[in-house]
This record gives structure tokens, C-alpha cells and sequence, in this order.
């Protein structure tokens, strides 16, 4: 029921969430899972917004995080289990979706 909510972008649900990123800012090549986590959200638009300031203010940022703040070319990889895995990339214009070749 969750998944078909999900699709039809009726009320919140979770999602897997794993940030990764280059071992150096401004790198295309090289990723690796930074971070996993689970948030609730009603739409990957609204995940992605959430992660996004929940990594970037050094008070809501978990003890255990050992990455940076997220910047332009990182990347957050959000697993639905059935429905799919989508990647998205911060770009200068914000998120944008991406396909999973563009991480290496």
C-alpha cells in the first residue's frame, strides 16, 4: 500500500536515503556512500530539500557523519525497494536527476 501511495504522491512515506560523494570537492569521478539514512517525505523534491538542510547547518548534522557539507556535484541515491532507485546530482540550478552511469 505504502509503494502504491507512493506513486500516486498521496502522504509521506520513507525513503532510503545514501549520500555519497568524491573523496575531494569538485571531482566528477570516484564516489563513494558517504552516509545512509531514512527520511519521511512526501516526494523525492521534498526528501532532497530536507537533506540538504538537515547536511548543511552543523547543529542537525548526525555524530556520525564523517562527510562534508553538501555541495555542487554530490550525489543522493534514494531506493524505493520495488519501485526503483533514482540518482540525483546537486547542480548550480539545484537537484537534477541523473542517470546511475554519471556515478562512477
Amino acid at each position: 500500500m505504502l509503494a502504491l501511495k507512493r506513486m500516486m504522491k498521496m502522504g509521506t512515506g520513507e525513503f532510503d536515503v545514501t549520500i555519497m560523494q568524491t573523496p575531494n570537492y569538485g571531482e566528477s569521478k570516484g564516489y563513494n556512500p558517504i552516509f545512509r539514512l531514512t527520511m519521511e517525505g512526501s516526494s523525492h523534491q521534498d526528501i532532497v530539500d530536507k537533506v540538504y538542510k538537515k547536511f548543511n547547518v552543523t547543529d542537525s548534522i548526525p555524530r556520525d557523519y564523517e562527510g562534508r557539507f553538501i555541495a555542487t556535484g554530490d550525489v543522493l541515491m534514494i531506493d524505493e525497494g520495488t519501485v526503483g532507485i533514482t540518482y540525483y546530482r546537486l547542480e548550480f540550478g539545484g537537484w537534477k536527476k541523473i542517470n546511475r552511469v554519471a556515478v562512477r
